[in-house]
């Protein structure tokens, strides 16, 4: 989007926000929920569409099938992991003519690239990074995007992970954690989840945050995903490495994988996102 986001600084060893009046707007559904006492329910779609043109699992198709998938789910947020920045800008398109009486709103940050300290880059030279879909009810309202590079990396990793929110009253999120270190993956799960996210709702009175990303890491692997969830979260997964993960007052259900037809190494990971409710037999995360 035009807008500059606001940024925690790259290599930050404690969060501090700049925060400036650029960003997306606040989204009324929450509200509304807020007003009538009734929770507000919307469907989460996590994608990882491999799709720098550098990597093993690039095929070309990845965005066309992201489309479709997007056309067929109707899904109220979308994150999106290895992308190029123009992608957004296309599975927005396709976003408002599933939501054609909403405001959709869209975002997109970099991931780092250490020998030259700029934008990591897809093979076409775009900015390679995280995207995020999301639809409001109005377009004048107060507006709000943060992003930050990891201030853990793995240092034999050129790529450095990012991570990206956008205030839609709901604080939505995304990352892609090292995949190289998974140490280096939980210690960068640990902080978004404990330091950055707290932060970001603290002192700018988003509402409650969920997350979802390629964090890399499984349930029941070593280290193990649940290490990096604080208590009161909720959480879903594809059966491997995407995850949805929700705060305390958000419950999660009705996980599905989607086929994306060979067209990248992920399924899509779509969820049910309860803002403001609960749901009997709740899985633990």
């Amino acid at each position: 989007m035009a807008n500059r986001p606001n940024r925690f600084p790259r290599r930050a060893l404690a969060v501090s926000l700049l925060i400036v009046a650029a960003g997306l707007p606040s989204a009324p559904t929450v509200t509304s929920s807020t007003k009538t006492g009734k929770p507000t329910v919307l469907r989460m779609l996590q994608m990882n569409l491999c799709n720098s043109g550098r990597a093993g699992c690039y095929t070309g198709r990845s965005i066309p099938v992201a489309a479709e998938v997007i056309a067929a789910e109707a899904p109220d947020l979308v994150t999106l992991n290895e992308i190029c920045r123009d992608d957004v800008s296309a599975l927005r398109r396709v976003f408002e003519t599933v939501h054609t009486e909403r405001t959709v709103v869209s975002a997109f940050q970099a991931a780092g690239d250490r020998p030259s300290g700029a934008d990591t880059r897809c093979r076409n030279g775009q900015p390679y990074g995280l995207g995020l879909l999301a639809h409001v009810e109005t377009p004048d309202t107060p507006r709000s995007v943060y992003s930050g590079i990891h201030p853990t990396q793995d240092l034999a990793d050129p790529e450095e992970r990012a991570w990206l929110c956008v205030d839609v009253a709901l604080l939505a999120c995304t990352t892609h954690l090292s995949a190289t270190g998974h140490r280096v993956a939980l210690s960068q799960c640990g902080h978004l989840l404990d330091t950055i996210l707290p932060t970001i709702s603290g002192r700018t009175g988003s509402g409650p945050a969920v997350l979802g990303g390629d964090l890399n890491l499984r349930a029941d692997g070593d280290p193990d995903v649940r290490s990096c969830t604080p208590p009161g979260h909720s959480r879903v997964d594809d059966g491997a490495r995407q995850h949805i993960v929700a705060v305390t007052g958000i419950a999660l259900c009705c996980r599905s994988s989607v086929t994306m037809h060979g067209a990248t190494d992920h399924p899509g990971l779509l969820a049910t996102v309860i803002i403001g409710g609960s749901r009997p037999g709740q899985p633990p995360a």
